[in-house]
C-alpha cells in the first residue's frame, strides 16, 4: 500500500485501490495493472464505477487518482469524478455523449437520466455549445446532474489537450471545517470553492457515494482511471465546558443529540495497485 501524501496532525487513514472495490455499470471493466476502463474506443459507449466504500462528509479527505482520456484529439467525450446521494444509489447514471454518463442534455430540461443530488468535476474533451464549453479540453466543477458550466480551467491556453496518451494526476480534497473543495490536475489548482455540502447539496446526508462516469458519442476514445490512494483525516472532537447556571436552582438540559432503467451491476472484489510503468506518465 502506498503511503499517504497528506501529513496531517491527528489520525490519517490511507486506503489503497486494493481496499476499495468498485461496482461497475455499462461498459466499465477491470484492466490489467489494477486500473478500470470506463469506455472502450467505440462510439456511443457509457461506463460507471462506484466505490463500495462511502465517504463521510464530516471528515477531511483527499482522493488521488490518474485519469487517461485517449490519444485522439478529435475523440470524445470525457470523464467525471462524482460524489452523490442519488436515490438510485449504486444504480444512478446519467446521459451518454456530451453528458459523460453524469448529467442531462439541458440545464433547463429536468428530465431523463442524471445524477442528483451531487457534485462532480468533469474532464471534457469535446466541444458542446449547449454546455457552454470552450473549444479546447478543460476541467469544470458541476452540480446536481447538469454539465452546463459558466467557469472552466484550461491552463490559460486555447490549445489545451488532455487526449495526449498520458496519465494525468487528479486530486479531490474536502475540508469540512472550512467547507472548502479544492481540485488539482497535474499539480495545478483547477477549482477552489466554499460549499456547505452537507446542508446545501445533500440535505443533511453525511454518507455519500463516489466514483467515476464516462461516455462517448459519434467520436470516441479509450478512457480509464487508476485509483492511487485515499487519505482520510478524522477531525478530533472538541471538549465543551459545561455552562454554570446564572439563575439559582435552574437546571440546564442538553439538547438531544429519474426514471431510471434497471442497470446491470457487477462488483470488482479486488483492485490491485496500478502498474503505472505500463502507461507513459505525464512529464
Amino acid at each position: 500500500m502506498r503511503v499517504p501524501l497528506l501529513l496531517l496532525a491527528g489520525m490519517v487513514v490511507a486506503i489503497s485501490s486494493a481496499q476499495s472495490p468498485f461496482k461497475l455499470m455499462g461498459d466499465a471493466a477491470p484492466m490489467d495493472g489494477g486500473c478500470i476502463q470506463l469506455t472502450p474506443d467505440v462510439p456511443y459507449s457509457e461506463g460507471l464505477a462506484y466505490s463500495t466504500q462511502k465517504l463521510n462528509l464530516n471528515t477531511y479527505f483527499e482522493i488521488q487518482f490518474d485519469i487517461y482520456l485517449g490519444t485522439k484529439e478529435e475523440g470524445a467525450d470525457g470523464i467525471t469524478f462524482v460524489v452523490h446521494n442519488d436515490p438510485n444509489q449504486y444504480q444512478a447514471f446519467g446521459t451518454w455523449g456530451e453528458c459523460m454518463g453524469y448529467g442531462r442534455w439541458s440545464k433547463d430540461y429536468v428530465a431523463g437520466n442524471y445524477i442528483s443530488p451531487s457534485v462532480a468535476v468533469e474532464f471534457d474533451t469535446y466541444y458542446n455549445a449547449r454546455q457552454n464549453d470552450p473549444y479546447c479540453d478543460h476541467a469544470a466543477y458541476l452540480e446536481n446532474g447538469t454539465n452546463f458550466h459558466t467557469q472552466y480551467w484550461n491552463n490559460n491556453t486555447d490549445n489545451y489537450n488532455l487526449e495526449d496518451g498520458k496519465l494525468h494526476d487528479f486530486r479531490f480534497r474536502w475540508n469540512p471545517e472550512k467547507q472548502l473543495i479544492t481540485v488539482f490536475l497535474d499539480g495545478h489548482i483547477v477549482y477552489s470553492g466554499k460549499k456547505d455540502l452537507i446542508h446545501e447539496v445533500f440535505k443533511g446526508a453525511t454518507q455519500v457515494i463516489w466514483g467515476f462516469t464516462a461516455s462517448t458519442g459519434r467520436a470516441s476514445n479509450l478512457q480509464y482511471f487508476c485509483l492511487k490512494q485515499i487519505a482520510v483525516y478524522k477531525i478530533p472532537s472538541r471538549a465543551v465546558k459545561p455552562v454554570k447556571p446564572a439563575i439559582p436552582n435552574l437546571t440546564l438540559q442538553t439538547a438531544p443529540k429519474m426514471d431510471h432503467n434497471q442497470a446491470a451491476i457487477s462488483e470488482v472484489t479486488s483492485v490491485q495497485t496500478p502498474r503505472l510503468d505500463q502507461v507513459p506518465l505525464l512529464r
